[in-house]
């Protein structure tokens, strides 16, 4: 059996991880280094600005979701009181344009950095500085940009350039990330030392958070230095579920996602296994029918890590900056979130959220135990397809038998508001009277789903081909 296994959506943050196995950590330490080197690996899709989830289970204990998604910020502002309206920026997909909402108004408390350190504390087994070291010597060397990447570089180009430090960050020759060129963030290596040195405290009591509410502050927005005085890291009981002689847990209210997907595979454990498309499909629009107003969301730039060691350890974070607010703040290596311009984070309407409340999310780190402990970690990118993706990996593995990457690699479909995405390879027997949107090839748009899983002696991982997934090993 190897030392542990780590997934990951790129080969760069898939190997930050292993390397701290080789080291001596564990699953928690491996997903941690793995979560700093995303920072620069998948600068878009997460950073010291992001938020998000990690679902742990540690050996001999009860595992344990640890919420760190964004706030809404104006702690201590008067209600009603002016602020600077939010930028709209159109983001041409190639078939499609969609509207993003960026700006200082659109930030809100950060997690990541409150998350990894509470991550720390209570379950790594190394120093927080070996954790933070391969991700700050690549953010010095810089991480070649890979195909994925450049694409989201590329889509992403107008938030790049919102401001002049996000374009001296993102765009430093004048144009978006080629494959095969290089990005370099030190400002940001010297970020993740001092988290190193001095933990979460600077980010939100000290100089860093000072810097961060004035640099918003001065462009209209919300963000208040008592919002982030008050942010913690929420520890909370993950959702459970019976399937297929497995217990399945996922990540609790006040998320979304991993209600739904529990939702779905309650109603596919009562059905013949291995369901059918149809089944599937009628699991997916169950699970949507329960859907209420904060349920929505349609977030894609998400990254996932998942990973388990020889020991009996598995953890399995998500996190997601959005598609970033283009308000990177100097001197920080902070790149701030996006969340309050999110429409669909805010189905009553933009700055309706009561300052303090945990954003909604389809977000869902997951895993499937049995009487030893987990046997396989999991989780997506995605937006609304998140829960589709971690769906049809779960049915995979424990219905068909499928190693992981395999499951991964399999053709997915996704169902929404009636209508049934498909992509090549899916059966379609009994879908005539079905709305079908048929891709041409795998597509981003299914998930980026990265998973680890134990089979006997065995650890094995899946990365997803669709994000440029990796997978590592010790």
């Amino acid at each position: 059996m190897p030392r542990g296994v780590v997934a990951a959506g790129h080969p760069v943050t898939a190997e930050a991880g292993a390397e701290l196995l080789r080291a001596g950590g564990n699953a928690v330490d491996a997903a941690l280094a793995a979560m700093f080197a995303s920072f620069v690996a998948e600068p878009l899709l997460t950073g010291l600005g992001a938020g998000g989830y990690m679902l742990l289970a540690p050996p001999g204990e009860e595992p344990v979701l640890l919420d760190f998604f964004v706030e809404a910020p104006g702690r201590g502002r008067a209600p009603g009181a002016p602020h600077a309206p939010l930028i709209t920026v159109p983001v041409d997909f190639g078939d499609a344009v969609q509207d993003f909402h960026i700006g200082a108004a659109a930030c809100g408390p950060y997690g990541t950095v409150a998350g990894a350190c509470a991550a720390a504390g209570r379950y790594a087994r190394l120093p927080l500085a070996d954790l933070v070291a391969p991700a700050a010597a690549h953010a010095r060397a810089g991480v070649e940009v890979n195909a994925q990447q450049a694409y989201l570089f590329e889509i992403l180009e107008p938030i790049c350039r919102a401001t002049p430090a996000a374009a001296a960050l993102y765009l430093p020759a004048g144009h978006a990330p080629r494959v095969g060129e290089v990005h370099r963030d030190p400002v940001l290596a010297e970020a993740l030392e001092r988290v190193a040195r001095e933990g979460a405290a600077p980010f939100y009591t000290g100089d860093v958070a000072a810097a961060v509410c004035a640099h918003v502050a001065e462009r209209g927005g919300l963000l208040t230095a008592d919002d982030l005085a008050a942010y913690e890291a929420v520890p909370r009981a993950p959702v459970r579920v019976a399937y297929r002689g497995s217990t399945v847990i996922t990540n609790p209210p006040p998320s979304a996602g991993g209600t739904l997907l529990a939702h779905a595979l309650r109603m596919l454990d009562g059905a013949p296994s291995p369901p059918g498309v149809p089944a599937l499909i009628a699991a997916m629009e169950a699970a949507q029918a329960q859907r209420t107003p904060e349920f929505l969301q349609r977030l894609g730039s998400t990254t996932h890590i998942s990973a388990m060691d020889e020991d009996g350890w598995a953890c399995a974070v998500t996190c997601t900056n959005g598609e970033g607010s283009g308000e990177v703040v100097p001197g920080t290596g902070v790149h701030l979130n996006n969340m309050m311009g999110e429409q669909d984070l805010s189905p009553y309407g933009f700055f309706t959220h009561p300052p303090g409340r945990r954003l909604p999310s389809m977000m869902a780190p997951t895993m499937a135990l049995d009487a030893h402990g987990p046997t396989l970690a999991l989780g997506s990118a995605g937006s609304n397809r998140i829960r589709s993706a971690i769906l049809q990996v779960v049915v995979g593995v424990l219905d068909r038998g499928l190693d992981v990457q395999a499951a991964i690699d399999a053709p997915r479909l996704h169902i929404e508001d009636g209508v049934t995405y498909l992509e090549p390879g899916v059966d379609e027997s009994g879908l005539e009277d079905r709305t079908l949107v048929r891709f041409q090839a795998p597509n981003l748009f299914f998930g980026g789903a990265q998973a680890v899983e134990r089979a006997g002696d065995e650890l094995r991982g899946g990365g997803d081909f669709r994000r440029g997934g990796g997978v590592a090993t010790a």
